[in-house]
């Protein structure tokens, strides 16, 4: 049984507790918000269409030499280097270059040393899988495929929705863009009601939902991003 002494100690204890989640810092208000973060994301938005696919690390292509069968290779991964080997001219760098640009480099190769005019087609057979990350106060945080015309309400729909103590007003959306981090500040509710467009999303965006009173959730995340003392590019 809990005495008169105890009691009080314990409601001393849960305001002070309470009075501690009061005074927990908000956001820095320097991060963009509103128009703003959407225009902070537009910085390095791809756009789907005019941007060639470029090759990388884990994608599985054919390379095909006209008339040269042996030659020719019908499945092959880029190494974690972003390197292919291929019949005598050995490795080759395709990591960063489109399929046209790979075929141009081996016909080269083949060229210098083996081959009066050769042609060659490249066909990136399985590209690697594209991502995106929802963390903080969702159900199922983790990371998911990305499908084209994903969208920060489909994002949050993956990760089974916010929970019950998310701050929806501070949502925010992290983007690379080279050798910079974006960061911009969202509010669901507005967006679910119809008040502030949805966020369109792209490969490799990481979204974190919350910032909750009750767990610290975004100050978590904030603390394990490097350099990051400020929400505004950087």
């Amino acid at each position: 049984m809990i005495g008169r002494l105890g009691t009080t100690r314990m409601w001393a204890a849960s305001g002070a507790a309470l009075l501690c989640i009061s005074c927990q810092a908000p956001l820095d208000p320097a991060m963009p918000a509103g128009e703003a973060g959407y225009a902070v994301l537009a910085e390095a938005q791809t756009p789907a269409q005019s941007t060639p696919y470029t090759l990388a690390s884990g994608d599985v292509i054919a390379v095909r030499v006209y008339q040269e069968p042996e030659l020719s290779v019908e499945e092959i991964a880029l190494d974690n280097g972003g390197i292919v080997s291929l019949p005598l001219i050995g490795d080759v760098a395709a990591a960063g270059l489109t399929a046209t640009q790979l075929s141009q480099a081996i016909e080269g190769a083949y060229g210098a040393r083996y081959l009066r005019d050769p042609r060659v087609s490249v066909i990136v057979k399985q590209g690697r899988q594209r991502t995106i990350a929802v963390e903080g106060e969702v159900e199922q945080p983790g990371v998911f495929p990305f499908a084209e015309g994903q969208t920060l309400l489909s994002a949050l729909a993956l990760a089974r929705s916010p929970t019950d103590t998310a701050q929806l007003d501070q949502v925010v959306v992290f983007r690379d863009a080279g050798e910079r981090r974006l960061a911009a500040r969202f509010d669901v509710q507005a967006i679910r009601a119809g008040r502030a467009a949805d966020v369109a999303l792209q490969p490799g965006d990481l979204v974190v939902v919350g910032y909750s009173r009750l767990r610290g959730t975004f100050q978590d995340v904030v603390r394990a991003i490097p350099v990051f003392g400020i929400f505004r590019p950087y």
